[in-house]
């Protein structure tokens, strides 16, 4: 039960965080929270096909030191470009739209993550 609890809580905690971007108007648009909501289930299912295939040519991603970190932006980039064109009320503007968008989403969803764990939400 845990579990389906955790998964629900992340999947709406992303959702927020998606929305909170797309109202900021930082390369990403999104019309509604049930967009948002889509869009966050989309680009978890589309990272987990980019990753497995990356991980498949045999290309790891490690996110550490800069050069990993950079990486990582890319290919979270590629994924938001990739899931616009699945997510109808989702719209990324362009790849330096979607660069800015996925620091953005990184530093929301940490902030959101965050203040979950202080509320004894999510486990730390």
């Amino acid at each position: 039960m845990d579990t389906v609890f955790y998964a629900i809580v992340a999947v709406l905690a992303s959702a927020l965080a998606i929305y909170i971007v797309g109202r900021m108007n930082l390369g990403l648009t999104v019309r509604g929270f049930v967009a948002a909501i889509i869009a966050a289930i989309v680009i978890a299912v589309v990272g987990a096909i980019v990753l497995w295939l990356l991980g498949v040519i045999g290309v790891t991603i490690s996110a550490t030191g800069l050069l990993g970190a950079i990486v990582y932006l890319v290919v979270a980039a590629v994924i938001l470009l990739i899931s616009d064109r699945f997510v109808p009320g989702m719209e990324v503007k362009g790849f330096s739209g979607a660069i800015i968008a996925a620091i953005a989403i990184g530093v929301v969803s940490w902030i959101l993550y965050w203040l979950l764990d202080l509320m004894g939400i999510v486990g730390g």
